[in-house]
């Protein structure tokens, strides 16, 4: 039994009571299970049975321990065909509905007998569930919306999770004893917002079909595409699937580089090697007569197209082409260049870690200062401060900071609700205790494109916003971005000198980056912020400083790669 077969086992149990509404604690405990097996590297978990290495692993407890023994034993697990046979299979695609909760589920099911998602989609469209108590036209309506994400979004994860699979694929293909080098590319690579597969390409010491082969007849595999090739597709029982390309020793960063680009983007730098009178044929670069030329590295074949080099990230067909043209892309933002956090919650909202801990952790990160913006009163909801509160948590951050030998600096912040008629939560005289604002939309998502977009002008106008947050309001596989003109936002933000933020969360990634060419050609200033609601998530950071880059976003441009000083100053510029 492999780990990743095992793993999809307790996930599918802790999918299954979920929908019978077992307690959380007894669910989290399947999930840390699945979480901990796919991160062992064997293909024997029986081996790891005998030593006493199993039973030893971090997030298996006795029941989780002995569904794996049931399923080294048997190669099956009674407990989850129990709950298979107790459970209409259609249920399950159910909890994947954006707005479904199980109570939500349990209710359509026994009201109308709603038991998969087609049926849902039916008693939505017939008005059933519009008639139901509890729902409305305006859930129904939702519920629909809901439906078309899961369609849409298919297999597809957020790019968090799909970096944590491809690390592991990664690992499993490098261990192989004929592959001499391994790395991840496509969409995990480039940092896309979400990811449908893993492409990995292997450099073979031996025949390329003959490694591929023995990738796809390995443990865990549910199915194969273009079996016999040495580019397979390969689907994991668990529905984790690899694009898995093996190539010859020389035609290795050729392969790595085509496999890591957009379409677009490769057929323009084909075109380019074009006009210099060289072909790109598979996996290597010829000359006007046919002769293959050694390409050392990636900068060397973007050498040979006449362009700089452009870093993985933005390699989309999004103007990088150009931009590589023009002069080299040389100076992106990079984890390295920031220097504190700036979008952080703590125990006096709703985060999970107090000030002083979440600031010890971002002195562990190599960060000189955090600012905390724990929500404003409006979002009562998320524990929002009242004026009394703030005045208290400034006090406490005057003692954390008093008590700094370092020089780290706590920033007293906020993030204040843009309330439906654009206003800033809290008055003027509060606000200007603030080093900075972070202002956000919470409520009233339904308005139009007209309102919303009016709401957040008269935002921008407020001189104590500093940052606007995730602008957007989009939640990846879940909540399309709100109606809102963002050429009309991002043009007075940049006329304001209001800093738009990549929010880090990876449920957001809130500038789309695919809007943040035009903020620059404003002028823009940006904010990396983690939305951190813990010590942990404070590492949103590099999925927040990934789609900067993503975007083209130097570091001369991102308000926290600035000292404190600096950070207080832009904010101050305003008022």
């Amino acid at each position: 039994m492999d780990p990743r077969s095992a793993a999809h086992v307790l996930a599918q149990i802790a999918a299954y009571l979920e929908l019978r509404g077992e307690s959380r604690f007894k669910i989290r405990a399947y999930e840390e299970a699945a979480r901990s097996l796919t991160k062992l590297e064997t293909d024997d978990l029986a081996a790891l049975d005998r030593t006493g290495e199993l039973a030893a692993t971090r997030g298996l407890g006795p029941a989780t321990l002995s569904i794996v023994r049931d399923l080294i034993a048997t190669g099956e697990s009674r407990y989850l065909e129990q709950l298979r046979a107790d459970t209409p299979p259609g249920l399950l695609d159910l909890l994947r509905v954006p707005g479904l909760a199980t109570a939500k589920i349990h209710l359509l099911r026994d009201a109308l007998d709603v038991d998969s998602v087609d049926s849902l989609e039916a008693a939505l469209q017939d008005g059933r569930v519009a008639k139901l108590k509890g729902f409305g036209p305006k859930t129904a309506q939702k519920l629909l919306r809901g439906i078309e994400f899961f369609r849409s979004s298919g297999s597809r994860v957020l790019h968090h999770r799909g970096a944590v699979q491809a690390r592991a694929l990664l690992s499993m293909v490098r261990a192989h004893p004929d592959v001499s080098a391994a790395e991840v590319a496509g969409s995990v690579r480039r940092h896309g917002e979400t990811v449908g597969d893993t492409d990995v390409v292997a450099a073979c010491r031996t025949d390329p079909r003959v490694v591929a082969g023995s990738f796809a007849r390995a443990p865990g595999v549910r199915a194969v595409a273009n079996e016999g090739s040495p580019s397979p597709r390969i689907t994991y029982v668990d529905g984790t699937r690899l694009d898995l390309h093996c190539v010859q020793e020389r035609d290795f960063v050729v392969a790595l580089w085509r496999a890591t680009g957009s379409a677009s983007h490769v057929v323009a730098v084909a075109a380019r090697l074009h006009e210099r009178g060289l072909t790109l044929d598979g996996d290597a670069v010829r000359d006007a007569r046919g002769g293959a030329i050694p390409v050392a590295d990636e900068p060397a074949l973007y050498a040979l197209a006449g362009l700089a080099f452009v870093p993985a990230e933005m390699r989309e067909g999004h103007g990088e082409i150009e931009r590589a043209a023009a002069s080299p892309i040389d100076d992106l933002i990079t984890l390295g260049d920031i220097q504190g956090a700036l979008h952080c919650h703590s125990t006096w909202s709703d985060g999970k870690s107090t000030i002083a801990q979440m600031a010890d952790a971002s002195r562990a990160r190599g960060w000189r200062y955090i600012g905390i913006t724990d929500h404003s009163q409006a979002a009562f909801y998320a524990g929002g401060l009242s004026r009394d509160k703030v005045l208290m948590q400034h006090a406490e951050i005057d003692g954390i900071n008093a008590a700094a030998t370092d020089g780290f600096r706590v920033l007293k912040g906020i993030e204040a609700d843009i309330l439906a008629d654009g206003s800033i939560d809290y008055d003027d005289a509060l606000l200007d205790h603030f080093d900075f604002v972070v202002g956000s939309i919470h409520s009233r998502f339904a308005m139009d494109e007209r309102a919303m977009t009016d709401r957040v002008l008269r935002a921008l106008d407020d001189p104590h916003l500093t940052v606007l947050g995730h602008p957007t309001g989009r939640l990846l596989l879940s909540r399309d971005a709100y109606p809102i003109d963002m050429q009309a936002v991002l043009e007075k933000a940049a006329e304001r000198g209001v800093a738009v933020e990549i929010n880090a969360d990876p449920h957001r990634l809130d500038l789309d980056w695919r809007l943040v060419p035009q903020a620059r050609a404003l002028g823009a200033t940006f904010e990396i912020g983690p939305d951190a609601h813990s010590t942990t998530s404070l590492d949103n950071m590099g999925f927040g400083v990934g789609i900067a880059r993503k975007g083209g976003i130097e570091r001369g441009e991102v308000l926290n790669a600035r000292s404190a000083d600096e950070v207080i100053a832009f904010a101050r510029r305003r008022r």
